[in-house]
């Protein structure tokens, strides 16, 4: 009697089971990742629909109204800006720095250790903490009010553990033979850094600011508590004393509290504006990366 395939070969069951549940894991993951996709285009089709077809010249640049209809986001869209940028100054140096020495300069002993924990516990805080934190400062002990410069601070606090574990992770990821080439190389400890680790990590590092960009652009709470849900009126308003509220603020307080009759159409174009700046946000954040990787090719 002639023996079959599987008593020729006893594995071949067992190779033919493996190649059907890799199948079926990557039909799995296939599925999942199309979802995914689907539901994120079908969530921006849903904001933008209504709102991207009404946008003009003189919603983005005019002043917000608070009786009459056809009011603008202008003071609100600049305070966006101007308050992202100011965070970013304050938190990119700081957050870099504060990676950089976790990752290359601190013992590891378990005070580090526990350093990094509360890094990371304050990277998973809410947003709303940060806002009490900022009344505290500004308002209580400076008692300078609302006003945009405690919402970019309070801002830059609220990023500063994300950009700090980032850096300190992307740091880490350089493998320890670059490192080790470029001390071999008669490279201090300190070029080494700016010429080989940062450059190297730069993709982690860039990624990390943008998300926090992405963050501090769209955040309402720590504002509403730090800088207000008003404008000084002004179009381009550049002192720091300023009340703060920015779009999202605005979006909120127009769809929640506002009594113009257009509210619903002003809270549409704002959210349009919104998504469409936070996706321009992080493209602008990726072409560096884009063409940095291209010139490697």
């Amino acid at each position: 009697m002639r023996p079959t395939t599987a008593e020729r070969n006893p594995f071949s069951s067992g190779r033919s089971m493996n190649r059907l549940r890799n199948h079926i894991f990557t039909a799995l993951v296939w599925s999942i990742g199309i979802t995914v996709i689907l539901f994120i285009f079908g969530l921006l089709f849903l904001i933008l629909k209504d709102g991207l077809p009404k946008l003009s010249l003189e919603f983005l640049y005019g002043l917000p109204s608070e009786i009459e209809e056809g009011g603008g986001i202008g003071p609100m869209l600049f305070n966006s800006f101007y308050i992202l940028i100011i965070s970013l100054i304050i938190a990119i140096p700081l957050g870099m720095a504060a990676g950089i020495y976790l990752a290359e300069f601190a013992p590891d002993n378990k005070w580090i250790g526990f350093v990094r924990i509360c890094v990371e516990g304050l990277a998973s805080v809410p947003s709303l903490i940060f806002g009490l934190f900022g009344i505290a400062l500004f308002v209580e002990l400076f008692e300078v009010g609302l006003t945009i410069l405690g919402a970019a601070v309070s801002l830059a606090f609220l990023n500063l553990p994300v950009l700090t574990r980032v850096t300190e992770e992307s740091i880490r990821a350089v493998p320890q033979d670059i490192k080790n080439a470029s001390f071999a190389l008669g490279g201090t400890h300190l070029q080494t850094i700016i010429r080989v680790l940062i450059p190297v990590a730069q993709n982690g590092i860039i990624t990390g600011i943008c998300l926090v960009a992405g963050r501090a652009f769209g955040e309402s709470a720590v504002i509403i508590l730090t800088g207000g849900v008003s404008t000084s009126g002004e179009m381009w308003d550049f002192n720091l004393l300023s009340p703060g509220a920015n779009l999202a603020v605005h979006l909120w307080y127009v769809q929640s509290e506002a009594i113009v009759p257009d509210a619903a159409d002003i809270a549409q174009k704002a959210a349009a504006v919104l998504v469409c700046i936070v996706l321009t946000i992080n493209l602008l954040f990726r072409i560096p990366l884009w063409l940095s990787s291209r010139r490697l090719k």
